[in-house]
């Protein structure tokens, strides 16, 4: 029976978020991502990637049946075109023309390559093929079948680079080493640590800014980020950022870094089965309590204050609340790609542990 690649419509929107819990359905490690946020990447009031970009998807049928869907989106002014959202059953034939169809769709926006599979935003979320892990996927990460791997690469794409996630307990901290290098700031009149209050959120997300567009600035991919959209994500950070979990160093009274920790909400997630309605929403506030892992989603000091010891200082900071309450008996530390040594080699001498292994591919078009 020939497949079909169909560009979406409001027919087939349904059919293209439902589509997972098909190639899922005995994946015992997979949980649904929230339904809502996927519909939220592809609408242009809630993606800013979007306001000034374009996307389009399509689902591959066979007979009256859903086997594969895609994604492509591109920024005008760019010449590097993003394809994600991909799933697909075990046919390299069908992936092949799911991407084949997104790569055409490119070019004709002017596109000369194409990174898949990532999102459609920011590279915290969706972002990479999970190839080495295989379990516990993390609240808006990429989670997939290992042989799509042999999908990809069958259609022509080569790894661009890998991202690790590490994750750390109490027990495997080097607090030894580490509350040495941090007394050096943290008895330093010139150093001040502070932990968010949502309370005084306009300053900290402020502070936020100023941080992050310092430190990001002389990266190949930076784009700025301004208060109203980080405080908009701060306030919706609320109900899963605890404020003893989330650390700002100042240096002088100058905002200087910060180490934004969530609680793991997948482990509460696997039970809403994607959807975070009424009913989803009880089990979250139900199930809550008894999350044992946070996941830090971003980690970031301002050239001029780096390898002074802020960032130990943070650490140790987050370390003394861990150990305070006593609920929490992990830490997933966000992805580090391997380009990015330097600070794979803080996460190593920390005692984390690789536990996850994604790869972002790229295709010349």
């Amino acid at each position: 029976m020939n497949v079909e690649i169909l560009p979406l419509d409001k027919n087939s929107a349904e059919a293209f978020i439902k589509l997972p819990y098909f190639i899922y359905k005995d994946d015992t490690e997979f949980i649904p991502h929230i339904e809502q946020d996927i519909k939220d990447i592809f609408n242009s009031e809630t993606n800013k990637y979007l306001r000034n970009g374009s996307c389009e998807r399509w689902i591959a049928k066979k007979g009256d049946i859903v086997v594969g869907r895609i994604a492509a989106a591109i920024k005008q002014g760019e010449v590097q075109g993003r394809i994600g959202f991909f799933e697909c059953v075990d046919d390299k034939t069908i992936a092949k023309q799911l991407f084949s169809a997104a790569e055409q769709w490119l070019a004709a926006q002017g596109a000369k390559t194409a990174e898949a599979p990532v999102n459609f935003g920011g590279r915290d979320s969706f972002w990479g093929l999970m190839v080495g892990g295989f379990c516990r996927p993390s609240y808006r990460e990429n989670y997939n079948p290992v042989y799509y791997q042999s999908l990809i690469e069958y259609a022509g794409y080569s790894a661009e680079f890998r991202q690790i996630t590490s994750e750390i307990t109490p027990a495997t901290f080097n607090f030894e080493r580490f509350s040495k290098l941090a007394s050096r700031v943290l008895g330093n009149a010139e150093y001040e640590f502070k932990h968010l209050s949502f309370d005084k959120i306009d300053q900290f997300a402020e502070d936020f800014v100023y941080i992050y567009n310092k430190a990001w600035e002389k990266h190949e991919f930076f784009e700025p980020v301004n208060k109203k959209d980080i405080l908009k994500e701060m306030k919706s950070m609320k109900p899963i950022a605890q404020p003893q979990f989330n650390w700002f160093a100042y240096a002088n009274g100058e905002p200087a870094g910060f180490y934004l920790n969530v609680l793991d909400i997948n482990q509460v997630f696997k039970k809403v089965n994607g959807k975070l309605n009424l009913i989803g929403k009880l089990k979250f506030l139900l199930g809550k309590h008894k999350i044992d892992r946070i996941r830090g989603i971003v980690f970031g000091v301002i050239p001029n204050h780096q390898n002074k010891g802020l960032e130990t200082g943070m650490i140790m900071k987050l370390y003394e609340e861990v150990v305070k309450i006593k609920t929490i008996k992990s830490s997933e530390l966000s992805w580090i790609g391997d380009f990015n040594p330097k600070m794979q080699s803080l996460f190593n001498s920390l005692g984390a542990v690789t536990t996850k292994e994604h790869l972002t591919f790229k295709k010349l078009l």
